[in-house]
Parts: structure tokens; C-alpha cells; sequence
């Protein structure tokens, strides 16, 4: 690790669990969803699949507000009650790319100020910022219908303003059951989903699926989120506890992933719990002024690319140029480099205006034949055993 890294504060695991169904569905966007569209204000990509996709967003804003963490439930301040320190400015660019797959199935959405974003019409009081990819699979319906739907998923349930947490997982569960419920819709389509919501200096990061998000702090690679692999001991137990299979890293033989949205053909009656799970997995955090970026991509980057050298990737680049559109188009770039076999989406949210800072190395007469990155790798290992 470069010197002068700090540790990070321990993360907070939220506990998931499922919610209940509420209200309606707010729009049926399966046609819709087919249509070769305009990049729109949340961030989607261009529907083009012989171009590279593309989209950026730099939107600054100065209101925030904090976040308390109370027994798992997120209680929202207002920008009179923070207490001073470090106030994040989100910026963040984006890059996708077709690769060497014959379609294009990932959708992504960037929102930088969530007030702008929602309007009048959400009573959204608070300033923050959304981000979310969605890797599909059999088909882009379910990527494309969670794109368009989730963030209102979480904006309009009950429990948006009181507890977050909820408010995400049952826009998780909410989502998944209305891939299976709107006739438009293929129900053998389905997504991965990972979402990154944040308010003042609180970050929450919620995943199904084995798309992944890194946080770079000074350099360091800090994961907010876990690969739902079905060969993944945890994930690999609860599939064989509810009757599942693991076979050659596929559940039951078909699917490469233990957690995603859609793929009724291969899940149970509504209501019931099956191997194959939509139940996110929730991680959050308070950025300090180490916290300078965060990465999200799909498991195309992840499969060449180790969540540290992402990191050390970008904090390079955004040195150059501080731009995390040329940062997230780079990292694309150089997963093709490395022959990934998959779609390419890469989102990368910076949480200041200016560029990361130069690491000073303390000047020292015992000469060491490790790089920064292996010091920062061989840090991270010594905290887990602490």
C-alpha cells in the first residue's frame, strides 16, 4: 500500500430480507424498453449494438445532508443538522461497450443530483446522487424494465424516508416480482442488479448479482459489495439448503450466477423461497476525505481484473485528467486488452472536484523490491487478521 493510507472505518452489513409487494406497478416498459431510445437523464446507454455505449454525467451540487445509522434503519438529516468535515461533490462518467458478445445486454444509470432528478413530483428533501448497472442475461427485457423502474421502486415506497434499507429491498423484491407479472416482459429474462445510493456522507451500495463495487480510498481497494458466485460457499449452502444444485459453478447446471432478478422459468410459485434468490445484499458506509472514487462494473470487468488493480487504474488516470468518463473508458479498454468475454459497463463516481492527491512515499535508506499496489494488498490482508 502507498504510505500515508489510513484504515478504513469497519463497514455496516444490513442484514437483507425480503419485503412485501406495494401498490401497482408503476409503468410497463418492456415495449419501451425495446426501443432504440436517446440516452436518457438517468444515464442509460445508447441501444445501438455496433457502437461503443456511452454516457457521462458531471453535475455539481453543493446541499447535502447526513445519514444515521440506528439498528439498521437509515434516518435522513437536513443540511442544517451536519456537523461540518468532509461534504462529498459527486461526478461521475461512464462507458460501455458490446465486446465480443453478438448483443449488448447491460444497462446502466447515473444520477448525480437526485433532487434535479426527481422534480417536484418526490417529496425528496435531501441532496444525493444514485448510480446502478444491471447485467442481463437471456434476453435485455429484465436489465432494460429494472433500469427504467428501480430507483422510482425505492423513491415511492413507504419506507423511503424512514428506512432506507427496507425502502432498497423491497424495490429489489418489487422489481423481480414485476418482471414475472407485466405480459410485455420475456419472463426467461433476467439481470443482475447493483445500485450505489447515497445521501451527504452516507453511502449504501445494495447487490444481486456478480457485478461489483470498489471503493478507492487513498489508493486502496475497498470492496462494498460481494460476487454472488453459485460456487461461493456462503451462496453455495443456502442453494443446497433450498433444494438447489451446484454443478461446474452453475445453479442447477444453467445459471453462473446465485442471485438475480427475473428467471422465472427457473424460480417458484411468488412468495416462496427458492435457490435462486433477488434478495440484495446491502453494505454501507461514511466517506471521509479518503474516499475519493467509487467503481461499479459488471462482472466482464471483474473476470480480468482484480478490484485493486481497477482502483490503481483509475486513481492514475484521474490524475491525469480528473475526467471519470476517460477513467471508466479506460478501465473498459483495457478488460478488451485482457481478453474479457463479456459485455462491458463501467461507471465511476468521483466524490470531489479536484483530482486524487500524490501519494509521498517516506524517503527511506533500506531499499524494497515490492510495488505500492502489493503494500496496499499486503495491508489489507494484515487487517483482516487483526
Amino acid at each position: 500500500m502507498a504510505a500515508g493510507a489510513g484504515l478504513s472505518p469497519p463497514l455496516a452489513v444490513l442484514e437483507s430480507g425480503y419485503g412485501k409487494d406495494n401498490g401497482a406497478l408503476l409503468e410497463n416498459s418492456g415495449a419501451e424498453g425495446r426501443e432504440n431510445a436517446k440516452q436518457s437523464k438517468g444515464g442509460r446507454p445508447p441501444r445501438s449494438l455496433s457502437t461503443i455505449q456511452l454516457c457521462g454525467r458531471a453535475v455539481r451540487h453543493a446541499n447535502s445532508a447526513d445519514l444515521d445509522v440506528d439498528f439498521g434503519s437509515l434516518d435522513f438529516k437536513s443540511p442544517s443538522e451536519e456537523k461540518g468535515g468532509f461534504l462529498p461533490i459527486f461526478r461521475s462518467g461512464s462507458y460501455a461497450e458490446i465486446g465480443p458478445k453478438p448483443y449488448m445486454e447491460d444497462e446502466h444509470i447515473c444520477v448525480d443530483n437526485l433532487v434535479e432528478y426527481l422534480g417536484p413530483t418526490v417529496d425528496c428533501q435531501f441532496a444525493g446522487a444514485f448510480y446502478g448497472v444491471f447485467d442481463g442475461h437471456g434476453g435485455r427485457d429484465a436489465a432494460v424494465f429494472t433500469q427504467k423502474n428501480i430507483l422510482k421502486f425505492i423513491v415511492e415506497d413507504t419506507e423511503f424516508t424512514n428506512c432506507l434499507d427496507k425502502a432498497i429491498r423491497n424495490a429489489f423484491v418489487k422489481a423481480d416480482q414485476a418482471l414475472a407479472s407485466t405480459c410485455a416482459l420475456d419472463t426467461s429474462s433476467g439481470t443482475t442488479a447493483l445500485t450505489a445510493f447515497i445521501s451527504g456522507r452516507t453511502l449504501v451500495v445494495a447487490n444481486a448479482g456478480d457485478c461489483r463495487a470498489v471503493l478507492g480510498k487513498r489508493g486502496r481497494a475497498v470492496e462494498m459489495s460481494r460476487d454472488h458466485k453459485p460456487n461461493c460457499s456462503i451462496e453455495k449452502l443456502r442453494i443446497e439448503k433450498l433444494g438447489g444444485t451446484v454443478y461446474d459453478g452453475y445453479l442447477n447446471g444453467q445459471l453462473s450466477v446465485a442471485r438475480a432478478l427475473g428467471d422465472w422459468h427457473m424460480k417458484g410459485p411468488k412468495g416462496s423461497f427458492g435457490p435462486l434468490s433477488a434478495e440484495p445484499e446491502l453494505k454501507q458506509v461514511i466517506l471521509t476525505d479518503e474516499d475519493e472514487f467509487l467503481i461499479m462494473g459488471c462482472d466482464g470487468l471483474w473476470d480480468v481484473m482484480s478490484s485493486q488493480c481497477a482502483v490503481t487504474i483509475a486513481r492514475k488516470e484521474l490524475m491525469l485528467h480528473n475526467d471519470p468518463e476517460r477513467c471508466s473508458r479506460e478501465l473498459v479498454r483495457e478488460a478488451l486488452k485482457r481478453n474479457t468475454c463479456d459485455n462491458l459497463t463501467v461507471i465511476v463516481v468521483c466524490f470531489s472536484p479536484e483530482p486524487p492527491p500524490r501519494i509521498e512515499i517516506p524517503k527511506t535508506r533500506v531499499r524494497r523490491s515490492i510495488s505500492a499496489e502489493g503494500l496496499s494488498f499486503l495491508k489489507e490482508v494484515l487487517d483482516s487478521n487483526i
